[in-house]
């Protein structure tokens, strides 16, 4: 691909987009963000808080601990975390800088001012916070919707400060992700000048390798990474699949390290990446090589999950882990069929794992997505693929993720109002 291509420009635009750092899971992480921007724009403490949200953030901040909390999980910790100790300023590092005297004024917060958390009544918006602080007469609103960041309404005491234009989520100040396809971003790893997107890749390489470590090394979670490699050894497969679940580890559990977040996730963002690195450095090939490798899995894995959206019944890790399965093909020395068959084959082995919402056990699916990226390219490689007509596999890669997609964000819908409805059972603090 030239670099005078208007597509090769788009490209590295959008993994300069995708490839940003975020301290927790992205979810509680952008209430965080939302309730801290409040509080500036309010310009004093709140004496009551509402915060509406869609049901996919209900499913992915339930369970999750907010970093920089104490332990705190919900809705309701997140918060209050932005709100008394957040910087909006860091956007989703909101919560990076709290010190440990600062902690208990979350809790006590959370002790003595009203906090009332409704379902979004926005309800076809699949990622909606709508947050409102209130000081005596004044208050503060801000909206975020459709990715993490997207901030579309601020107001104070009625007035509106700032308001987005109803546009499609391509025209949001991101680069359009229709661009992408497997054929070209396998071009695009080939041929891009390396100083084009290496502070980007470097950064993910260094950010995540460490917190899967530290995922390793403490007891996080389930500790699957630890796990996988107690019982299984310390083969690269084995290896690959433990760093990322470590990661997740470490993540889900309230980790205060950083992660370079993919498609909106800091799980997809380690899934996509990990086992890339871990191959590379068995295999020896070079950082030259794993940063055009690494091009090929971050891109894989927003191709598939822009047909899907940012959350979904439809875990993410799947898409990641695939991603990862198409990112070592190449680093193995794979072209676009390598590639392309190695993505197909993995999609029909693990496409029916469920998202219920962030928690432990998603370093134990993200392992599983690894090993059928994994054995999806081993198939391919012994000369084995399955066929288009195999269920939801078309002939065609792109078909294929269409397929996916279409599951995903379609056939998935329902499947996603039951988990919701089966996770609030167990959660009263939702009116």
């Amino acid at each position: 691909m030239l670099s005078t291509d208007s597509r090769y420009m788009a490209y590295i635009d959008i993994l300069k987009e995708e490839l940003v750092p975020a301290m927790g899971c992205t979810e509680p992480i952008a209430i965080a963000f939302a309730a801290a921007k409040a509080r500036s724009v309010l310009g004093s403490m709140p004496d009551r808080v509402e915060i509406s949200v869609s049901g996919n953030i209900i499913k992915n901040v339930k369970s999750v601990v907010v970093p920089n909390t104490g332990g705190l999980k919900g809705i309701e910790a997140a918060a209050a975390a932005g709100i008394t100790v957040g910087d909006a300023d860091r956007v989703l590092e909101v919560l990076a800088a709290v010190s440990e005297a600062d902690k208990p004024r979350i809790k006590e917060f959370m002790a003595s001012v009203p906090m009332i958390v409704r379902p979004s009544s926005a309800v076809d918006v699949i990622f909606d916070i709508d947050l409102t602080l209130h000081a005596g007469s004044e208050f503060s609103r801000i909206r975020i919707k459709d990715y993490h960041t997207n901030v579309v309404l601020i107001q104070k005491n009625g007035e509106t400060l700032f308001e987005a234009p109803e546009i499609e989520l391509s025209s949001q100040g991101l680069t359009d992700r229709g661009l992408l396809t497997i054929k070209d971003i396998v071009d695009f790893a080939d041929t891009v000048e390396l100083d084009d997107v290496r502070e980007v890749l470097e950064r993910q390489i260094d950010y995540n390798t460490a917190i899967a470590n530290e995922g390793i090394r403490g007891r996080w979670g389930a500790s699957i990474g630890r796990v996988l490699l107690d019982v299984y050894g310390y083969d690269v497969k084995i290896r690959a699949k433990a760093m990322a679940a470590a990661g997740s580890d470490a993540r889900m559990s309230g980790c205060e390290m950083p992660v370079i977040i993919v498609s909106g996730s800091g799980n997809q963002g380690m899934a996509a990446s990990l086992p890339v690195i871990v191959y590379a450095r068995e295999y020896d090939v070079g950082q030259d090589k794993l940063l055009r490798a690494l091009c090929v899995s971050n891109l894989v894995t927003i191709h598939q999950k822009t047909w899907i959206g940012r959350l979904s019944a439809f875990c993410g890790a799947v898409n990641a882990g695939c991603g990862a399965g198409a990112g070592i093909a190449y680093l193995l020395g794979g072209g676009y069929d390598i590639v392309a068959h190695t993505l197909v084959n993995s999609l029909a082995i693990v496409s029916g794992i469920v998202c219920d919402g962030a928690k432990p056990s998603c370093a134990a699916k993200i392992a599983s997505a690894v090993d059928a990226g994994i054995l999806g390219y081993q198939m391919y490689v012994r000369g084995m693929e399955f066929q288009g007509g195999d269920g939801i596999i078309s002939k065609g890669v792109e078909n294929t993720i269409a397929n996916i997609g279409r599951l995903g964000k379609d056939g998935m819908r329902e499947t996603d109002r039951e988990i919701l409805k089966i996770m609030l059972q167990t959660n009263n603090n939702i009116e």
